[in-house]
């Protein structure tokens, strides 16, 4: 599969969540290891648990890709381990983002997180799509920021 692809897999998986995960977007969240889809994840209903906790729930992703719609939280209202803080401590070497996050929780500082603990990161790939189909949050964190 391309990397568009993934990104697709990762839309497709958040879709159904539009609308469901209170404040929170939808996100979806693929995670890829030589080739092979490893772990797939939306956001749960209500919001929580995030994509990419769930989506790395009980695998090892040392060296796995993870494809994400949106840039992962770097801190959380529950003070729980961010998505960024679980990324990094499973081992991730790469992640894409289709769409940065203006929350405050994440705004830039979860792809320099990342990119601090050796994590390359790719940004904008289906980014238009990713961003129409969270319209709802960017246009409130957008004015926001």
């Amino acid at each position: 599969m391309s990397e568009a692809a993934f990104i697709q897999r990762a839309l497709a998986l958040a879709a159904p969540g539009i609308g469901g995960t209170g404040d929170n977007p939808s996100v979806g969240c693929v995670l890829v290891k030589d080739g092979v889809v490893i772990g797939a994840a939306a956001t749960a209903p209500g919001g929580r648990p995030h994509a990419e906790q769930q989506a790395l729930q009980n695998l090892d992703a040392r060296g796995a890709t993870a494809y994400v719609t949106l840039e992962p939280c770097a801190q959380r209202s529950s003070g729980e381990a961010s998505c960024t803080d679980l990324l990094i401590q499973s081992g991730v070497t790469r992640v894409v983002i289709a769409a940065r996050d203006p929350h405050p929780f994440a705004a830039g500082a979860g792809i320099e997180r990342l990119r601090a603990a050796g994590v390359e990161v790719e940004v904008g790939l289906m980014e238009a799509e990713a961003r129409a189909q969270n319209a709802g949050f960017f246009a409130k964190w957008d004015r926001a920021s």
